[in-house]
């Protein structure tokens, strides 16, 4: 059982070779790299090109460990005890499962995402390092430890807005995706629009690296927003003429939204391009 990309995630060898080696290790897989590059998709592409169901648990500011496991809907019980709901009596009817109780539950193993880890507060990873390790807990409201049927495929991703925990870190096999090469970049492109003519990605993929090349730019147009670039070249019919004499005309590109989100980058690309031509 290995993981070797699928038909529309192209997925590098030293991605692949970390992907393997958690499997291997039964360890979480720790993704990180810049927003855009891949990383949330790669645990949907894991599931499929391996045949297992995916778990997804989208981390917010607010979450906390414990809803990965299970909550207690004390609400729902008061509410029914006041209407005489007979529910009541069993307090396993307002235990909610969730991301992780479902994975260890699957009849199979199954593939657990847990997206953007670092959004959550420091104590998170720590308070998912016993469940993690042993891939059981405890339920206090019924008394009962629940064990993992088959030991999942865990994938985290973090986008590095907060430092993790050493003893977090220790438990993970780490891999850091590189932002794509020329040679990758267009081999994705292929991969979203097999028909697109090869002269508009040569183009766009100059004016795409140039942008992503200015020194102090805040926030690099990543890998998505390339693809929503050339979609919609794509939709205008914006043709390869017109990216190129807009390079050498050294002018903003068109539909620059799609590529510069912040006014500060668009400033920054402005005075750039004025800089080069001796202005």
């Amino acid at each position: 059982m290995k993981f070797t990309g699928t038909d529309s995630y192209i997925a590098t060898d030293d991605l692949m070779l970390a992907v393997n080696s958690a499997i291997v290790l039964e360890r979480p897989l720790l993704i990180k790299g810049e927003p855009g590059t891949g990383k949330t998709m790669l645990a949907e592409e894991v599931a499929r090109a391996l045949g297992k169901p995916l778990f997804q648990w989208h981390i917010k500011s607010s979450t906390k460990a414990q809803q990965g496991l299970y909550e207690y809907d004390a609400v729902s019980r008061l509410r029914d005890s006041q209407l005489g709901d007979p529910r009541v009596h069993a307090i396993s009817n307002y235990i909610v499962k969730g991301k992780l109780w479902e994975a260890f539950d699957s009849d199979c193993q199954a593939v657990v995402l847990i997206d953007e880890v670092d959004k959550a507060d420091i104590e998170f990873p720590n308070d998912l390092l016993r469940e993690l390790d042993r891939m059981e807990f405890y339920v206090y409201e019924t008394q009962q430890v629940v064990q993992a049927k088959h030991r999942p495929i865990i994938i985290i991703t973090s986008n590095n807005e907060k430092e993790l925990p050493d003893a977090f870190l220790r438990r993970c096999f780490f891999h850091f995706i590189r932002f794509p090469d020329r040679e990758t970049l267009e081999q994705i492109v292929a991969v979203h629009y097999p028909d697109i003519q090869s002269s508009l990605v040569r183009e766009a993929l100059e004016v795409f690296l140039g942008v992503r090349d200015i020194p102090g730019l805040k926030k690099k147009p990543s890998t998505s927003e390339l693809l929503d670039w050339l979609k919609i070249l794509l939709a205008e019919k914006i043709g390869p003429e017109h990216l190129k004499n807009s390079r050498t005309a050294r002018q903003i590109p068109p539909l620059h939204g799609a590529l510069l989100k912040n006014e500060l980058d668009l400033l920054l690309f402005g005075s750039s391009r004025r800089s080069a031509a001796g202005y």
